[in-house]
């Protein structure tokens, strides 16, 4: 199973496995990692599991899609590397993906 590494605003770092095929969303809140809050479940609509994907992982994920940047648009700090974690699958290709989790989602 791929490793995603989630490190909060303080620096804290969270370690989960992921099934290759889920969101990175659901290996956040499915290993209740903290700030990471999904308040719309996954369905691209909140902006609330925003994080920054380390830039040399960016390549790896699927692109950022049209409903995805619409979102985006209304988080807070988004930076190039911004991505809602409900919009990345995770794959085999991501082991190992670092996402550093903003200091607030509001």
């Amino acid at each position: 199973m791929p490793k995603i590494v989630f490190i909060e605003a303080s620096g804290k770092e969270h370690v989960v496995e992921a099934k290759a095929g889920e969101s990175v969303m659901f290996a956040a809140t499915g290993n209740m990692v903290p700030g990471i809050l999904a308040d719309c479940g996954g369905s691209c609509t909140c902006a609330t599991c925003h994080a920054y994907l380390d830039e040399g992982w960016v390549d790896k994920a699927a692109p950022v899609g049209e409903d995805e940047a619409a979102m985006l648009e209304g988080a807070l700090d988004v930076r190039p590397n911004s991505r809602l974690t409900c919009q990345v699958n995770v794959t085999d290709e991501l082991d190992g993906a670092i996402f550093r989790i903003p200091v607030s989602q509001y």
